[in-house]
């Protein structure tokens, strides 16, 4: 059977309050951690994203948790190879996966990372769902189709939210939203939803807020 990959609709009103609850308590950075051994403590549920450089991570991260300045972009793509912890209240380790595409990065650095990566996707029991991150200029790269299959290997399920929906027209945005359908249908670890955010305006941030809300 064919998966559509169907854009994700706005919650109801319970649920929507359930996630903006989620989200009121108090976000702190926690620690980057640069090997295993460093993971904070598995006491609670966590989601990770992931993305490209300059796709709107951190954006959308201080978007999601009403904190300005939480995540903290880096002016060289590629540059900072930490996972970074924050808290989302007592229940939740959002988590933010440095972003690939390693154009300035040596090599040896680039292999160590993608070596953290896989150990940290295939052995960290709490993680519930990782969000792959687009940008709905460009739709999904051969780089996010690395991390997809990545995430198909190590059996995690991830879901498609694509930013900076407000940067583009209608029409070419139905288009890129029709190659990244084409793109997902190739990794069985892909959730059927896509979610369409603007950290800007503020779109599709309660929709995300309530799944996450949902995982728990």
């Amino acid at each position: 059977m064919q998966i559509s990959f169907q854009l994700a609709e706005e919650p109801d009103q319970i649920t929507a309050e359930k996630g903006r609850k989620l989200f009121a308590g108090e976000s702190l950075f926690v620690k980057g951690v640069v090997a295993m051994s460093g993971l904070p403590e598995a006491d609670r549920m966590e989601v990770c994203f992931a993305g490209r450089s300059n796709v709107g991570k951190s954006s959308l991260i201080n978007a999601l948790t009403g904190t300005k300045g939480l995540a903290r972009a880096s002016n060289t793509p590629g540059r900072t190879q930490e996972i970074n912890y924050f808290t989302q209240g007592p229940e939740l380790y959002l988590v933010d996966l440095p972003g690939y595409g390693y154009a300035n990065a040596p090599l040896a650095v680039v292999e160590k990372w993608q070596k953290l990566l896989k150990r940290y996707l295939s052995g960290r029991q709490t993680l519930r769902r990782a969000f792959v991150l687009i940008d709905s200029r460009h739709g999904a790269k051969d780089v996010d189709e690395e991390i997809m299959s990545l995430l198909d290997s190590s059996a995690v399920t991830f879901q498609v939210v694509m930013t900076k929906a407000d940067k583009v027209k209608l029409k070419d945005r139905e288009r890129v939203i029709e190659q990244v359908r084409t793109v997902l249908a190739r990794h069985p670890a892909a959730y059927p939803e896509i979610v369409l955010t603007s950290s800007e305006k503020g779109d599709g941030i309660a929709t995300l807020r309530s799944i996450i809300c949902g995982l728990e």
